[in-house]
């Protein structure tokens, strides 16, 4: 008996269904799979140290300002370490530079450890111990982000990098939700520093086991030259220019995090996990229906209401006093967030050729990782120095207006099509694609 055929409407939301969905092809691809595990699990455990270092500074100090001190303190050395880092990894063997690093930021777990089950019970302490980190964190993300590009085909980019902030984002939900659970036990400091060790050993091993990475392209110098040089490509770029230009006036001005131990504490008398973990939420939610990210052409102009998204709903998150509401506005603001990431690094990974992607890289984890840094520093000054309230909805409201004033001041940017390039011959010679699809057995280098 021949089936009776779908009825065509069924079929066509099928397929609607399927293309909204995240695209799962870069699994195919052993490397990427490796890189995708040990990102995971290293972000679990760091979402967890660093909802715990500013409880415990906010446990010694009861001050918002030393909790947005720690964000300087990270900032300071992921710039350097950033910048720096990214010329390395232009140069050397991208898998070597990316494991000796995180030996670095794991030897800080242990010592964060240390100092709780010794009762040191000094701000000045954690806030150095945080500086190491951010520089052992900064030269990793450099090394790592420019590894992406060698291991999935081109075309398979911008799933990669989806994936990857899906991934990101399980670890910045799971992460503060089991800080929150383990700070309300005795030694509760201790437990979430000792899961931040044992996670991180995971992470490790999933990084020695990637193929060697040597650079691809011409011998560069790694010193403040070649820094240099790839700070004068992006300011050649007015594109990549606005892409890290929103970034920054997005974590800088509307990233309300160093406020959270204040408002658990004094407007919403709890919830602290719940509430760093609402913005990685929303960016779940969002990656799990991504599957149309890839699709949108004009990323300059999806990446700028994405942000505007962002700014707004932190905005009203900010003015509301049932911790439901704020948890859900949070919620739309990182599912905002994970769209504008996607866009962010794609653009950056696309456009530059691979002798380039470590440096260019190296500016993405500074922009991306010391700019909630700076915006924690600008977060707690401001709470010290006017109001909660302010602090956290005031600037979110000027970052609105002077992103969507640059977006329309920047034609290049706003005119950007991923499909065709509006300035030709300011755009490098694109990085050729991979001379297969098929996945790479564990055994064979990345070319």
């Amino acid at each position: 008996m021949t089936p009776t055929p779908a009825p065509k409407a069924s079929r066509g939301i099928g397929a609607r269904i399927r293309r909204a969905a995240v695209d799962t092809r870069p699994f195919a691809v052993p490397a990427y799979r490796r890189v995708l595990v040990g990102q995971g699990a290293s972000l679990v455990g760091t979402m967890v140290t660093e909802v715990t270092v500013p409880v415990q500074i906010y446990s010694i100090t009861h001050s918002s300002f030393y909790v947005g001190l720690a964000g300087l303190f990270g900032f300071v050395p992921i710039v350097v370490f950033g910048l720096y880092g990214g010329a390395v990894a232009d140069r050397v063997d991208r898998r070597r530079l990316c494991l000796w690093s995180s030996l670095v930021t794991w030897a800080v777990t242990i010592a964060l450890l240390a100092q709780t089950l010794l009762h040191a019970r000094s701000e000045f302490l954690l806030l150095g111990l945080v500086a190491v980190q951010g520089a052992g964190f900064a030269t990793a993300s450099s090394a790592r982000g420019a590894i992406i590009p060698r291991i999935v085909p081109h075309e398979l980019i911008p799933a990669a990098n989806t994936l990857s902030f899906t991934v990101g984002n399980i670890g910045q939900i799971a992460g503060p939700l089991v800080a929150g659970v383990l700070l309300t036990l005795p030694h509760g400091f201790a437990y979430a520093y000792g899961a931040d060790a044992i996670l991180f050993t995971l992470s490790l091993y999933s990084t020695w086991r990637l193929p060697p990475i040597p650079p691809a392209g011409a011998a560069t110098g790694t010193g403040i030259g070649a820094v240099f040089e790839g700070l004068r490509f992006i300011g050649g770029s007015p594109v990549l220019l606005m892409s890290f230009a929103v970034d920054i006036a997005a974590m800088v001005l509307a990233m309300p995090n160093a406020l959270f131990p204040e408002a658990a504490a004094t407007r919403f008398h709890g919830g602290i996990g719940v509430l760093y973990s609402a913005v990685a939420i929303g960016s779940l939610l969002a990656g799990l229906c991504s599957g149309w990210i890839a699709r949108v052409r004009r990323q300059g102009v999806a990446l700028t209401l994405a942000v505007v998204a962002w700014a707004s709903a932190i905005t009203l998150a900010g003015f509301t006093r049932a911790l439901w509401l704020a948890v859900a506005l949070l919620v739309l603001a990182g599912a905002a967030d994970l769209v504008s990431a996607v866009y962010r690094q794609t653009i950056l990974q696309t456009w530059a050729p691979d002798e380039m992607r470590g440096r260019m890289q190296g500016v993405f984890t500074v922009v991306v990782a010391g700019g909630p840094r700076l915006g924690d520093l600008r977060a707690g000054a401001m709470a010290s120095a006017t109001t909660l309230g302010i602090a956290w909805s005031g600037s979110a409201m000027l970052c609105v207006v002077l992103v969507i004033v640059g977006a329309l001041a920047v034609r290049p940017f706003r005119q950007y099509d991923a499909h065709h390039d509006p300035t030709p011959g300011k755009r490098p010679p694109p990085t050729p694609d991979p001379p297969t699809t098929r996945p790479r057995s564990p055994a064979e280098p990345a070319r």
